[in-house]
């Protein structure tokens, strides 16, 4: 009993994270966490969407740049879009490609840091000073 006591105080302690089950479950997450969900929901589809087809001017306007990148188990600064553009392949390996195409919107994961693709293969969130000028960017890539 006292296992469960404190694996419940515990649980109350952690940040929170939304593990939704359903659309409206992730809908409801992202606006407690973020004030909003459509900017989330919005900016998840136009990112399968051009990862799906290769479409690598959208994705490099997708980053929030400048970004730490591992190219060839080397940590790579990726400075602009000119840059990502040029080491998208590198960049947005299979295995990121994978993750990307299987995550569905509600099995997406986040958190106050934001939110999760895959296995951390992606993660996305609102940047920008203040509530008027922010904008859903990726904000790591990890192979």
């Amino acid at each position: 009993m006292r296992k469960l006591i404190a694996a419940a105080a515990l649980a109350c302690l952690l940040p929170v994270a939304a593990w939704a089950q359903s659309v409206a479950d992730m809908d409801k997450s992202l606006d407690a966490l973020f004030g909003g969900h459509k900017p989330y929901a919005d900016f998840f589809a136009k990112l399968q969407t051009a990862v799906a087809s290769g479409d690598k001017a959208t994705v490099a306007g997708l980053i929030d740049y400048p970004f730490q990148a591992r190219i060839g188990d080397k940590a790579v600064k990726i400075k602009d879009a000119a840059h990502f553009t040029s080491d998208y392949d590198k960049v947005i390996t299979a295995k990121v490609k994978a993750a990307v195409a299987k995550q569905t919107y509600a099995t997406l994961f986040a958190n106050w840091q934001g939110v999760m693709i895959g296995d951390g293969e992606i993660w996305f969130s609102g940047v920008g000073k203040d509530a008027n000028h922010m904008a859903v960017k990726i904000t790591a890539i990890n192979d």
